[in-house]
C-alpha cells in the first residue's frame, strides 16, 4: 500500500478545498522565466566578452537567486526581494543593451503577477464566501 500524504490522511468528505494563491503562482512563473533569461544573458555575455567565465558565474548566481525567490515570495519580504531582483535584471542592460527592454517587460509582468494576482485572489475569496453562504442557506431548507 502506498504511503498517504498528510493532506490525504486528514481529508474528510465535504472538506472544502484550500484556495491556492494565484498571486504566488504568477509570481513564481515570472521568477522562473527570469532565471532562464539570466542564464541566457550570462551565455551571451560570455560569448561576446572574450569568454570571461565571470559572466557565467554571475548569471548562475542570479539565476539561483531568482529560483530561490520563488520559495520566499509568500513572505512579505519576499515580494520586496522580487522587486530588487527586477532591478538587477534591468541593470543587466549596462552590459547588454537589449536587457533594458527585456528587464522592463519582465518587471511589467512581475507587477501584474503581484497586483493582478492579488485582485484575482480577492475575487476567489469573495466567490468562496458567497458559495459557502449559499450552501448554508440551501442545506438548512433540505
Amino acid at each position: 500500500m502506498a504511503k498517504l500524504t498528510k493532506a490525504q490522511r486528514e481529508w474528510k468528505p465535504n472538506t472544502p478545498k484550500k484556495l491556492r494563491s494565484t498571486k504566488m503562482m504568477f509570481a513564481s512563473v515570472v521568477l522562473m522565466l527570469e532565471a532562464f533569461v539570466a542564464l541566457f544573458l550570462g551565455l551571451a555575455l560570455f560569448g561576446i566578452h572574450d569568454k570571461n567565465p565571470l559572466y557565467l558565474v554571475v548569471a548562475g548566481v542570479l539565476a539561483v537567486l531568482l529560483v530561490l525567490a520563488c520559495g520566499v515570495v509568500r513572505k512579505a519580504w519576499g515580494i520586496a526581494f522580487g522587486w530588487f531582483l527586477q532591478l538587477v535584471l534591468i541593470a543587466g542592460g549596462f552590459w547588454e543593451v537589449s536587457m533594458f527592454i527585456v528587464g522592463v517587460l519582465f518587471t511589467a509582468a512581475w507587477w501584474y503577477a503581484i497586483y493582478g494576482g492579488a485582485k484575482i485572489d480577492r475575487e476567489n475569496v469573495a466567490r468562496a464566501q458567497a458559495q459557502a453562504q449559499w450552501d448554508a442557506e440551501h442545506t438548512e431548507q433540505a
